[in-house]
């Protein structure tokens, strides 16, 4: 069902900020103490007609850029209600690859890839008809309403160019990179969409991975002779671009000026108000360096406190590859939590809020730490998929070194998805039990999540390197109620990126931030899904809009898709 809740419609208004650090803490939703539920993920990929085969290009001489893959996005462009699919694709790398080579797409096998969804739950390539096809190697997707006329535009990163598209409302888009002034330059990976200022208009953060170039640099080889891949540490790290949007179509980089600079090797990125005084941080994922954490001073600039907050490193106090990321409330304490992936022998790393502006380093306490050992993670998110109330985890998986074998027989090149059951205490791998889909070993990357099919449970699409993409449905049996909230801005950004949600039932409170970032290379579905156990309604809605204005509803029926919109008024008490 998609219902539509009116501003007139809303209880009395106030205005603030989202819960200081002096607030009572909340109540968590109530913790299981039942047996973990099994989760039953389908393969649809084949049922859907969605056919897409990234373009990796491996050569002899083993360039970094072959491994990395590329992104997925889960969007409705055409505000039709149905979820559609976009893929970015590389493109053709000769072997070798002269220095300074910008590689270019050559054909429609290395077009990026646009999939809508019809009525009947399939999809069609519209990609030509779009204008989407892409032109150079592209990696990275983020998807936000930029100019806030109602329809979702498409940001592509990639190496040497990233591209702009405007959605023209028409099925349609138009590449504004050069009017726009978003085109930057090196090799950009994860993008995300994000209000800094509170001026109601998104600005753009763009990770740089590294100072790359197609040098032929011998890093070794491994057994058998097999020419090894160069480790990121050969490298220099590099500052990420910054585009303030001037309004009217133009941004202006300006990462030096906001104090988010700081060179890294960045491949994801994920939005919460960490320290919950009413300003949005931002958190990176460096590879083999310290993970960045940057908070938002309030005065319009930002200052890394990866290291004094306790995220920038593991339990042991080592760097790892960190690859994918998400940055919301595992444990219902009205505080966001973070995961970062990285290769085996590492462990995922998941770090709850103190509440403090710290973070502690629960891989071992929470089980994460035994099921990841030996698995490389890339694509991650927290999701309900059993609709009980509290966010469990899916994750794709696979090494970026695919001679890795040869090395260690106990890792793997291609590997399962995984799926984390949260039990209210701790994490269990439910994988096994799931579906035939978790026996699948792809070499995947890009992860975005939604509900495909709008029943309420969440899907998945996932990329892989150098292989074919798969479409995932979410048929988990379940008598759990649950609600989807699409919330629409009008003084705030209109897709409400950065608001933060508490939903409240008998059972508790849960929290979510509204983003379309996180994950690795990806874009998820804006809508912000709560499941409700058995309770048949939410009995309060407490929304923080970026505005600061604070909108409450009460006894909101479960099991539909509520639109909400943004009171367009001023508030009547000021903070």
């Amino acid at each position: 069902m998609r219902h539509r809740l009116h501003a007139a419609l809303l209880l009395p208004l106030a205005a603030g900020l989202a819960l200081s650090s002096h607030a009572q803490a909340p109540k968590p939703a109530a913790a299981s103490t039942s047996a973990p539920t099994p989760g039953n993920f389908v393969d649809i990929t084949q049922a859907s007609h969605v056919v897409f085969n990234g373009q990796a290009s491996h050569t002899s001489k083993k360039y970094l850029i072959e491994t990395m893959g590329s992104g997925v996005a889960l969007f409705d462009y055409d505000n039709d209600g149905r979820l559609d699919i976009f893929f970015a694709n590389g493109a053709p790398l000769a072997d070798p690859t002269p220095k300074g080579t910008i590689p270019q797409k050559s054909g429609p096998e290395s077009w990026n890839r646009l999939f809508h969804q019809k009525p009947d739950g399939t999809f069609e390539d519209v990609t030509q008809k779009a204008g989407l096809q892409g032109i150079g190697y592209d990696m990275g997707v983020a998807v936000g309403d930029y100019d806030n006329d109602g329809y979702e535009d498409l940001y592509v990163t990639g190496l040497g160019s990233n591209h702009l598209y405007h959605n023209n409302g028409d099925g349609t888009f138009t590449d504004v990179t050069a009017q726009s002034g978003t085109a930057g330059s090196g090799w950009s990976t994860s993008a995300t969409w994000v209000d800094l200022d509170n001026d109601g208009l998104l600005d753009l953060v763009v990770l740089r991975y590294m100072k790359w170039d197609f040098d032929d640099i011998y890093c070794g080889e491994h057994r058998e002779g097999h020419r090894a891949y160069c480790h990121p540490d050969t490298f220099a790290p590099i500052s990420p671009l910054v585009y303030h949007n001037d309004g009217h179509g133009h941004f202006t980089e300006v990462a030096a000026k906001l104090g988010l600079d700081k060179p890294g090797k960045g491949l994801g990125i994920a939005i919460a108000d960490f320290d919950r005084d009413g300003k949005i941080d931002i958190a990176i994922a460096n590879d083999s360096m310290l993970e960045y954490l940057y908070r938002n001073k309030g005065d319009g600039t930002f200052e890394e406190v990866g290291l004094p907050a306790e995220m920038a490193v593991d339990g042991d106090g080592r760097t790892f590859a960190g690859m994918g990321i998400d940055f919301q409330d595992y444990n219902n304490d009205g505080l966001p939590d973070m995961v970062i992936t990285d290769l085996a022998n590492q462990k995922y790393a998941l770090y709850k809020n103190n509440g403090d502006g710290s973070f502690s380093y629960d891989s071992y306490v929470s089980g994460i730490g035994g099921m990841t050992l030996l698995h490389s993670g890339w694509g991650i998110h927290f999701l309900d998929y059993d609709n009980d109330g509290r966010k469990d985890l899916l994750i794709v998986q696979g090494h970026d070194l695919d001679t890795i074998s040869l090395d260690y027989p106990q890792l793997h090149y291609k590997e399962p998805m995984l799926l984390a059951y949260n039990t209210g205490h701790s994490f269990v791998d439910v994988s096994a039990q799931s579906g035939a889909v978790f026996q699948q070993a792809w070499v995947a990357r890009g992860l975005a999540t939604g509900d495909l099919d709008n029943d309420g449970r969440i899907d998945a699409v996932v990329s892989t390197n150098g292989g074919p993409a798969y479409v995932i449905r979410n048929e988990t049996k379940t008598t759990n109620h649950w609600l989807t909230l699409l919330l629409i801005g009008h003084r705030s950004n209109r897709d409400a990126i950065g608001a933060v949600i508490k939903l409240t039932t008998p059972a508790g409170s849960q929290y979510e931030t509204v983003t379309t970032g996180g994950s690795y290379l990806s874009a998820s579905d804006k809508r912000a899904h709560f499941g409700l156990g058995s309770s048949k309604q939410a009995d309060t809605i407490e929304i923080h809009w970026p505005s600061g204005t604070i909108q409450t509803l009460k006894n909101i029926p479960a099991d539909q898709i509520l639109t909400i919109d943004e009171p367009k008024t001023e508030p009547t008490t000021k903070p």
